[in-house]
């Protein structure tokens, strides 16, 4: 077995025992879920015109994260900017069984671990040609993801094409011999004149 189907056994047999910490899918209003106190993210106020807008236009298509404490209430793990743009609302909530480790570690990852997804430049491109909107603040958001688009296709390699190599010119001289010793004599006469040599066997 090789090195790679190794590695495709490892992760099918691990896969057999992945638990489900979801225990249920709850609405409750989003002023009474508790934001996380170590949330690392930060919101700029595009991204927050952005969310109005697709809340407005589509509303709420998926749910925040959170998990219960000891006194009952809920702490966010995920979906904090949602919450406090829609504080009067009624949100849709995963609850999770996971420890306040378990939650820190998905705190640190969970959008991390999106963003290391690629994209299909001709697939992504013909999706925002198909997207309307009204809203200016997502109108803005989806043309800078289309310059975004832009300009990774002008930077890459294939796009700008081959790049030229500069080889320095340089000037040499192979002398065939008959054997080793004659090269050999032959490298220690030239050096000795001063001449810089490279023996080659081929």
């Amino acid at each position: 077995m090789s090195r790679l189907q190794r590695i495709n056994h490892h992760l099918i047999s691990n896969a057999m025992h992945i638990r489900d910490r979801i225990v249920e899918l709850r609405r409750v209003p989003a002023s009474e879920l508790r934001p996380h106190p170590r949330n690392w993210r930060t919101h700029p106020e595009a991204q927050r015109n952005a969310l109005r807008g697709l809340l407005s236009e589509v509303g709420y298509a998926d749910a925040l994260v959170a998990r219960q404490l000891e006194d009952g209430s809920l702490q966010l793990i995920d979906g904090h900017l949602r919450a406090e743009t829609t504080p009067e609302a009624i949100v849709p909530v995963l609850l999770l069984d996971v420890t306040a480790e378990e939650a820190e570690k998905i705190l640190a990852t969970h959008d991390p671990l999106a963003a290391m997804a690629g994209a299909d430049s001709e697939l992504l491109d013909s999706v925002l040609a198909s997207v309307q909107t009204e809203n200016e603040a997502v109108r803005a958001m989806l043309a800078e993801l289309q310059a975004n688009l832009h300009d990774a296709s002008q930077s890459s390699p294939l796009a700008a094409g081959p790049t030229e190599i500069d080889i320095p010119r340089a000037f040499q001289i192979v002398i065939e011999c008959d054997d080793e010793n004659a090269q050999r004599e032959l490298y220690e006469q030239l050096t000795g004149q001063g001449l810089r040599c490279r023996v080659l066997t081929l």
